[in-house]
């Protein structure tokens, strides 16, 4: 999601990802076995959020990039090993950050409800969390995921680039059966977090042969982007906000991509097909249209599931 690598990208995948749950999974789930569990996964994202501000961003696009892996089993969360580079160190979640916050979560959880919560529906409630706690949507999440013991760098590969273009992004969410609402809705999530420069250089630096700077970027932004991140940037942390509001999660990210004022490619690509770009302008003009349809595409990409335990330690398989 926000401030993803580019990546060169997989036409095909290289395992079968379940585009519908495996197994049910239910909003009381827990309601005998963790009755707490959501109000202790809550407590520990706020208590982050207040010393971190940057932890609602981290922590959706976690769950996003875990759930198109090899769907939403906590695989992300795997530390490599000398035998195996997991998925955190593939090139695009280098930038990926608050593991911490999952660490805190599930030792809370196992002090209530030990070997019972996967590390994987921790992180889909940490998700859940992070936009309410933004001042986005709440919602009941379906829970059942099983921790996966796989975690490839190998197959981050197949993470959406923010260098594609809307045949691609709609290839690449349909392999994951969802559909071009989900997409837009999906990419809504832009509203919250940050990107460094070497994610959306491609537009505003040698953009063809003939241009410098990609014509459908509003100039003044450009120039903004161009001040923060020259053509031979040294600093490591320069970048860009995704939106104007990037702690809050609000419609401004839309507003902002219909005045040429998107971050990356695939953003400004969801206005060169008329259903995208229909989307885009619905999603603009009314908040409540986006939420509702964040939600619906959460919870439809959140059971994408494919773990087979339970972890007591997320970093780690037992």
């Amino acid at each position: 999601m926000a401030a993803v690598v580019a990546v060169a990208f997989a036409f095909l995948i290289m395992f079968q990802i379940s585009s519908s749950p495996v197994r049910a999974l239910s909003s009381n789930y827990y309601h005998n076995t963790c009755p707490e569990l959501d109000d202790i996964v809550t407590n520990v994202v706020k208590k982050a959020i207040s010393n971190d501000r940057t932890v609602p961003a981290a922590l959706l696009r976690m769950h996003f990039h875990d759930c198109f892996i090899r769907g939403c089993d906590g695989s992300v969360l795997l530390d490599s090993t000398k035998n195996n580079q997991a998925e955190k160190d593939g090139p695009p979640n280098i930038s990926l950050h608050a593991f911490y916050v999952i660490d805190h979560a599930k030792k809370a959880v196992e002090a209530a409800c030990p070997a019972v919560v996967s590390c994987a529906d921790i992180l889909a409630l940490a998700a859940r969390d992070a936009v309410a706690l933004s001042g986005g949507p709440n919602w009941e999440v379906p829970k059942g995921r099983k921790d996966g013991r796989v975690s490839l760098a190998t197959e981050t590969r197949q993470l959406p680039a923010p260098t594609f273009n809307v045949s691609q992004l709609q290839q690449n969410f349909g392999q994951r059966g969802l559909s071009m609402e989900d997409l837009v809705a999906l990419s809504g999530g832009h509203t919250l977090g940050f990107s460094h420069c070497s994610s959306f250089q491609n537009r505003i630096h040698n953009f063809n042969a003939t241009l410098d700077v990609d014509p459908t970027m509003n100039p003044s932004f450009a120039a903004s982007l161009r001040s923060v991140c020259p053509a031979h940037n040294k600093v490591k942390n320069a970048g860009s906000p995704l939106d104007s509001s990037s702690f809050v999660f609000d419609n401004a990210y839309f507003k902002l991509l219909l005045q040429g004022k998107s971050i990356f490619s695939s953003d400004q690509a969801l206005l060169t097909n008329p259903k995208t770009k229909a989307l885009v302008t619905k999603f603009a003009s009314s908040q409540e249209a986006f939420e509702n349809a964040f939600v619906k595409s959460m919870i439809k990409m959140s059971s994408i599931t494919g773990g087979q335990e339970i972890r007591l330690n997320c970093r780690v398989v037992r």
